[in-house]
């Protein structure tokens, strides 16, 4: 039993069709450092723990967090949110109910956070297309935290052991992203950086800006974004302090990050961000949300529904995801 006083990691189901219930039976079979809850549903997760063998497990459903700090080390507190499947969900399919189910279980545990019960939240994926089909139009998890949180602006951090990574834009048409590079949006990205430095314990990270075109615009050739809107933010911000650089190529910036040269990459939309730190592998890549009024990670992977109910899911980035959000609530407290 943990001590009463202890504030629990709040770790999200997803989308119970995906891997999301198998990712979280091995993490707990495996062991917790720190005590830990789970939004979502007690059926998937028995589900999983069955075709993974490990049936022993025992998972109790629980009405709040109070209850949630009673259940014994050894087994898998569920608070349902009023959402139960049983075995008419497919696994490996889309769907309204996984869609509804997974919005569910992360806006109890956003509100959790709010209300200073969670010391943070760890989610498993959830599926966008499931989302849709249950009536909600969000592009991913980060947008649905920062709604639900009030927040106007966050950033998607995705780091392992060798790059940290955050994004000017999101989960953006590639032919829309010219339009929404702004000094606005580079500065608040900047700033976002620097905050997540000093939360990994990196007071003066040095942060270095990808540029968005072809070696950086060279000087306006390939694009004036560079030279006109990018450039000059970061003189401003390094004027008022802020260790920050470029912009760089983006062809050459990760490499030099990687060799440790730089601390943070900004880099300004998805893919010229994610492709570098998913290359180095998935299994410890690590997402985390950055200007949230809690702490959030998450997984860098999706809900897997190939591989979904055949036991063979690796759970190495849930675990990634758990370490780092007890790290930072551990350097916040």
């Amino acid at each position: 039993m943990y001590a009463s006083d202890c504030k629990p990691i709040g770790i999200t189901m997803g989308d119970a069709a995906g891997i999301g219930p198998e990712l979280i039976v091995k993490l707990f079979k495996k062991g917790l450092p720190v005590p830990a809850v789970v939004y979502g549903d007690a059926f998937s997760l028995q589900r999983a723990a069955d075709f993974c063998g490990f049936g022993e497990l025992s998972i109790v459903e629980c009405a709040d967090i109070t209850e949630a700090l009673t259940v014994a080390p050894d087994a898998i507190p569920v608070i349902n949110c009023g959402m139960s499947f049983d075995e008419s969900l497919v696994l490996g399919e889309t769907s309204a109910a996984a869609g509804e189910g997974s919005f569910r279980f992360l806006n109890q545990a956003i509100d959790d956070a709010m209300n200073g019960e969670i010391a943070a939240i760890v989610t498993a994926p959830l599926h966008k297309v499931s989302l849709k089909k249950a009536g909600y139009d969000f592009p991913g998890h980060t947008e649905i935290l920062a709604h639900r949180a009030g927040v106007d602006h966050v950033g998607m951090m995705l780091l392992n052991d060798e790059l940290r990574v955050i994004l000017v834009t999101i989960h953006e048409a590639l032919s829309a992203v010219p339009a929404l590079i702004t000094p606005e949006r580079e500065t608040i990205t900047i700033r976002l950086a620097a905050h997540a430095c000093r939360q990994l314990g990196l007071e003066n990270g040095r942060i270095a800006v990808a540029g968005l075109n072809p070696h950086a615009g060279e000087e306006g050739r390939f694009g004036r974004e560079d030279e006109d809107i990018i450039r000059p933010v970061i003189e401003q911000l390094r004027a008022e302090g802020v260790n920050v650089s470029g912009p760089y190529p983006g062809d050459t910036i990760f490499m030099r990050a990687r060799r440790g040269e730089f601390d943070m990459v900004v880099a300004q939309y998805h893919d010229q961000g994610l492709i570098p730190v998913k290359y180095l592998g998935v299994d410890t890549g690590v997402n985390v949300t950055v200007g949230l009024p809690f702490i959030r990670t998450s997984v860098d992977h999706g809900t897997a529904f190939d591989i979904a109910g055949k036991g063979i899911a690796d759970e190495s980035s849930l675990r990634e995801a758990f370490l780092l959000a007890m790290k930072i609530a551990v350097q916040a407290s």
